[in-house]
């Protein structure tokens, strides 16, 4: 699915988006709710507001649970599996939320990233968040 080199880009993305996590993940969430409305229900106990501090939170986990499974992609299902059960079975996630975040998280790299954000860049990290919504996924098979 992934190649050699675009496995060490996507990895070498995420280590340079951590110290910036909860922006990112913010800002994803932020343009996932404006895009997709009933994926507020999820959160109506939160702050959702720009900037919250629950927004923020909620924006960091994201982001550091996407480049932690960046680390080792072939390992992903085995390092998202406690994530995979949270949202299956306790949180009650809609699946389809996950493939929604992906896209508007693809929307955040590119506005953060800019020209550094190249086709290859992008074709790589749409692979990537791809696998990553599908792992989040097969628990409701």
């Amino acid at each position: 699915m992934l190649s050699k080199r675009e496995k060490d880009l996507i990895k070498e993305i995420w280590e340079r988006l951590t110290p910036v996590a909860a922006e990112i993940g913010a800002d994803a969430l932020l343009r996932m709710f404006a895009s997709y409305p009933g994926t507020k229900t999820y959160f109506s106990h939160l702050d959702i507001s720009p900037n919250s501090s629950h927004l923020l939170a909620h924006g960091k986990k994201i982001v550091l649970a996407i480049a932690e499974g960046a680390q080792d992609i072939s390992q992903l299902t085995v390092t998202l599996a406690p994530l995979q059960t949270l949202h299956a079975y306790q949180l009650r996630i809609d699946p389809r939320n996950f493939k929604l975040l992906s896209h508007t998280m693809l929307v955040s790299l590119a506005c953060y990233l800019g020209d550094e954000f190249t086709p290859v860049a992008h074709a790589a990290m749409d692979k990537y968040l791809s696998a990553f919504a599908a792992v989040l996924a097969e628990k409701y098979r």
